[in-house]
């Protein structure tokens, strides 16, 4: 059974809504061992909620838009997944914290979980990645091992922060 969860997202057809699946190509040649599991998905989706009872921690790993005031083209943020209060509502897309909040409710899984997010620049139809984005993969892929090796230690988890 895998400790650490990657969950990957977004649409590898439309440049920068990729970028979570370049660095989970990265993680995979960086990381190795059956304690950890990667998985990329199009959106999140709530038969996720079955994957992450096999983890004691889960990384969903998508772009963000600079224009829903997640920061600049770039830059890497990292928050702790809280759950949704009340019943998660279905909808096209769900959010990390409906997935931990379906694992919990159907499962009753708890695992702890991180949003590690890089802010996008161009979301157009294309399979390359933006320049500012494409310099950020290493910081992003940085950022996600150091969640993974602290979770697979005995140290504590580092706190999330905002930014990389």
């Amino acid at each position: 059974m895998p400790g650490v969860l990657i969950v990957a997202y977004g649409n590898p057809m439309r440049c920068d809504d990729g970028l979570a699946w370049r660095a989970a190509d990265e993680l995979e040649r960086k990381l190795s061992g059956s304690e950890i599991e990667i998985l990329r998905a199009h959106q999140l989706a709530p038969e996720m909620a079955e994957d992450i009872t096999r983890c004691d921690t889960v990384i969903f790993v998508d772009a963000a838009s600079a224009d829903g005031g997640n920061g600049n083209p770039g830059e890497v943020r990292c928050l702790e997944v809280g759950l949704l209060q009340g019943p998660p509502r279905f909808s096209h897309q769900l959010s990390p914290g409906a997935v931990v909040a379906l694992g919990r409710q159907l499962y009753g899984a708890s695992p702890r979980a991180f949003a590690v997010t890089l802010t996008g620049q161009c979301f157009d139809h294309g399979e390359s990645l933006s320049a500012v984005v494409a310099s950020a993969i290493p910081a992003l892929v940085a950022r996600i091992e150091a969640l993974v090796q602290a979770a697979l230690s005995s140290e504590s988890l580092p706190p999330a922060s905002n930014k990389a």
